[in-house]
């Protein structure tokens, strides 16, 4: 059966609660008649952007504008009335999840539905905020769909070697067990460790010769450290770049009094949180 197409009348009476999920955005605070979200349009701390669920209608606090739905998509996805009546007649007249795969479920709840290339606005949106260009996470992580509590969500993954996933969008930081470092073998002889998954997605950026010529080790935790010991002493040199807080330099420290050959890296973003502070300072500047 053929979908028939949104029209601006039609489109208008689309959930704006729902266009913002499918963008990659959730309430911090619902009640019945409306419900509340950190700005789409800036980074805050305050929930200052409210939909009304009554009417159907947004209102930014933090700029003093508001509308329906299609100005919503207009203005996040800087598109056209055209182009945001073709997003959302994806999902018109209702939205059909086609679950194909589940790969784990985890202790509290979360199940991946499906794995795909990295598409969606608002996942690519995320990383241009984060320095990432598009080809640089296709080529370490994925889109991965997943529900949580008869809810579905979607963000960035990074697969661990337990073939469980880091996800990570705008709003959630959280996992799929089980859960792993992940390692990158390919036969080198230095390897390069990291905290997280966006600290290897901003060093492939910064420096590709060096990801080229190295294993990578992701640790996802610092709880891991102690399980990746077994890996350090088949390599001639190891680089470390961990996060610059109190936890991370415990590690460095620990790391590079035990091994010789250990080398602590986050002295080239001493004044940085991590290496993706790092990477959005420079571009800045």
């Amino acid at each position: 059966m053929m979908k028939r197409k949104i029209n601006c009348e039609r489109a208008r009476a689309f959930p704006i609660e729902k266009a913002l999920a499918k963008l990659g955005h959730f309430p911090v605070k619902t009640a019945e008649k409306e419900a509340r979200f950190l700005s789409p349009f800036r980074s805050e701390a305050q929930a200052s952007f409210k939909v009304s669920r009554t009417m159907n209608r947004w209102y930014d606090h933090g700029e003093g504008m508001g509308g329906n739905v299609i100005d919503l998509v207009c203005r996040i996805l800087n598109c056209s009335v055209k182009e945001a009546l073709a997003y959302l007649n994806q999902d018109w007249p209702s939205f059909s999840f086609q679950q194909q795969q589940n790969f784990n479920t985890n202790d509290i709840g979360i199940t991946t539905t499906k794995i795909q290339n990295i598409k969606h606005p608002a996942l690519i949106q995320y990383l241009n905020l984060r320095g990432i260009p598009l080809h640089i996470a296709d080529t370490y992580c994925h889109e991965v769909w997943y529900s949580f509590k008869n809810s579905k969500f979607f963000a960035i993954g990074l697969r661990n070697n337990k073939n469980g996933w880091e996800l990570r969008n705008k709003i959630f930081k959280n996992g799929c067990s089980p859960k792993s470092y992940t390692y990158l073998q390919k036969n080198n002889m230095q390897l390069v460790i990291l905290e997280g998954m966006f600290d290897l997605l901003s060093l492939a950026v910064m420096n590709e010769t060096l990801i080229n010529v190295s294993d990578i080790l992701v640790l996802n935790s610092l709880a891991f450290i102690r399980d990746i010991e077994v890996h350090i002493s088949s390599y001639e040199f190891v680089h470390l770049y961990l996060d610059n807080d109190e936890a991370g330099k415990k590690a460095a420290l620990y790391l590079t009094n035990k091994y010789g050959h250990v080398l602590d890296g986050s002295y080239g973003y001493k004044d940085h949180k991590d290496l993706n502070d790092f990477l959005c300072h420079e571009r800045k500047e």
